[in-house]
């Protein structure tokens, strides 16, 4: 990657960064129920990784 990094291309990466970030906590006990302990990255749809996949930019 170049050492510098045009404003565009850092905005496009933080938000697919924001993307793969797990679900919040308050969202488990409102879908799944209350006593139900489930992980958070269950409701996260777009698990993506740095390593793994590559983005399009």
């Amino acid at each position: 990657m170049a050492r510098y990094m045009s404003s565009g291309r850092k905005i496009k990466l933080s938000k697919k960064g924001r993307r793969t970030k797990w679900a919040p906590f308050w969202i488990i006990p409102k879908s799944f129920g209350k006593n139900r302990k489930v992980h958070p990255a269950r409701k996260t749809f777009v698990k993506r990784s740095w390593r793994r996949t590559r983005t399009r930019l």
